[in-house]
C-alpha cells in the first residue's frame, strides 16, 4: 500500500512541477508566468516531497520534510509576490491584453491612508 501512494505523490508532484515548466513557456508576461510557477511549483515539490517522506519512513525524514514543506509554502508565494512588485515598479510591461492592475496607484481617500 505504501508504494501506492508513494507513486501517487510522485506522479502528482512531477505534474505540478509539469505545469510549472508550460507555464513559463506558455504564458504571455512575467507576471502571470510568476504566478503559475509559484503555484504549480510549490505544489510539485509538496508532492515529490510527500513520496520521497511516505518511502523513506523515518522520524528523521518526517520532521525534515514537514519543515521543508513549511518553508516552502511559507518562502515561496511571498518571495513571488515580492519580485513581481519589484517588477512591476522597474516597469516591466503587463500583457496588453490585462484588462485590472490593482499595483497602479490611487489617490489615497480620506478615510484610509494610501499604504504603499
Amino acid at each position: 500500500m505504501r508504494e501506492y501512494i508513494t507513486a501517487f505523490l510522485l506522479v502528482f508532484g512531477t505534474l505540478g512541477m509539469l505545469l510549472a515548466g508550460l507555464g513559463m513557456v506558455r504564458l504571455p508576461d512575467l507576471f502571470m508566468r510568476m504566478q503559475a510557477t509559484a503555484k504549480a511549483a510549490t505544489i510539485g515539490l509538496g508532492g515529490l516531497l510527500g513520496g520521497a517522506m511516505v518511502a523513506m519512513w523515518s522520524r528523521n525524514v518526517v520532521a525534515l520534510v514537514l519543515l521543508t514543506l513549511i518553508f516552502t509554502f511559507a518562502i515561496i508565494p511571498v518571495a513571488a509576490q515580492l519580485i513581481a512588485r519589484a517588477a512591476f515598479r522597474m516597469g516591466v510591461p503587463l500583457w496588453e491584453r490585462t484588462r485590472e492592475n490593482d499595483l497602479i496607484r490611487k489617490k489615497p481617500s480620506r478615510s484610509r491612508p494610501f499604504i504603499d
